[in-house]
């Protein structure tokens, strides 16, 4: 009864002013935890959802793959039994993000950092090999590299050195933290090794991100949404395709793919762990600290997440890769004290 008493007090300052959106507005009580966002977190956080009810105590939490954008649009809706209670997220909540969450009265938002990925560039075991530099991926998937009409066809098109045979890359779609760390880790990199569109960055960001960062859309690109497996199906039915997806899911699936080498080196774990291979990005998981309390085993939930991403946890073994011990070390405080992210560590 307190539980559901606490829980109508948050739905209590949603319709006050911070309505929930993602319930029209409706109170109501919840014990689940519920959690959207990012593909690439997902089955981490299903195997820790899992272990964390596995002993009938804990209620299984609800998971919603949705992106990480459209889960940031879902959580941030507001406070109450309505909206979610943690975002998973490929990269980090951009500031527009937490000034969203902070104009529907979601206050305190804490941030942790669950672990690492890397965007992986993969293609089918029995395709021709070959390795990329983030200038070739960049000439290959921009819808206007260098501020050029995108005319390749073939990755020869690009360098002679690459095979001659058509570009047809299957990636994440524009919700996709993902596919914002692609074009952060990957195509920017690539963006700017000219030096004026580098230039670019200072006098005319609009256009710089437009040419940095927006990809082709003549099919050269498909947009695979975001279900990764049918990512890795579209590399086994044609070897000459690559696919771009987080290196967990690489590693789940071997037997079937393979990683290409960017600028030389592999994605592998300790390349990826080192920050040695160009797309090595942290892992993030948003949660609300208004609901701590209200909502049954969230710290505990969040405390399981991060022992389990430990370097010997169950999350390692998964294809996750264990954050600096220093690092794991400060998250374990911020979910013990709940510590709320400031927003100007965004800007």
């Amino acid at each position: 009864m307190l539980r559901k008493l606490a829980f109508l007090t948050i739905a209590s300052l949603a319709a006050a002013g911070c309505q929930d959106q993602a319930s029209g507005g409706q109170s109501g009580t919840r014990t689940e935890i519920r959690i959207v966002g990012s593909s690439t977190v997902f089955p981490f956080a299903k195997a820790v959802a899992e272990q964390f009810s596995i002993s009938g105590e804990n209620p299984s939490p609800i998971l919603e793959s949705t992106g990480t954008g459209g889960g940031m649009n879902l959580f941030c809706a507001g406070v109450g039994a309505g909206t979610p209670d943690i975002e998973n997220a490929s990269r980090r909540i951009k500031a527009s993000e937490l000034e969203l969450c902070h104009s529907n009265g979601v206050n305190d938002v804490v941030e942790v950092q669950i672990g690492i990925d890397g965007i992986a560039i993969a293609q089918a075991n029995n395709g021709a090999a070959f390795s990329l530099t983030p200038v070739q991926i960049y000439k290959a998937i921009a819808e206007r590299p260098f501020g050029k009409e995108n005319t390749a066809k073939n990755w020869s098109d690009i360098d002679p050195s690459l095979p001659k045979f058509a570009i047809s890359v299957y990636g994440p779609p524009s919700t996709s933290g993902t596919r914002d760390a692609l074009t952060e880790l990957i195509m920017e990199v690539g963006c700017v090794t000219d030096p004026a569109t580098k230039a670019l960055k200072d006098s005319n960001k609009a256009e710089f991100e437009a040419i940095c960062h927006e990809v082709r859309a003549d099919g050269a690109y498909v947009d695979a949404g975001e279900n990764d497996n049918l990512i890795v199906q579209k590399l086994k039915a044609n070897p000459n395709s690559v696919g771009i997806f987080g290196y967990s899911f690489l590693e789940e699936n071997l037997d079937s793919v393979r990683g290409i080498a960017v600028s030389g080196v592999n994605p592998t774990y300790d390349a990826i762990a080192s920050g040695e291979y160009p797309g090595a990005r942290p892992l993030y998981v948003y949660v609300k600290k208004q609901h701590v309390g209200v909502i049954p085993g969230l710290k505990d939930y969040m405390l399981e997440f991060i022992n389990a991403g430990g370097r010997d946890g169950y999350l390692v073994k998964a294809g996750l890769i264990a954050s600096p011990d220093d690092t794991r070390a400060k998250m374990i405080e911020v979910v013990r004290d709940m510590t709320p992210l400031d927003l100007s560590e965004l800007k």
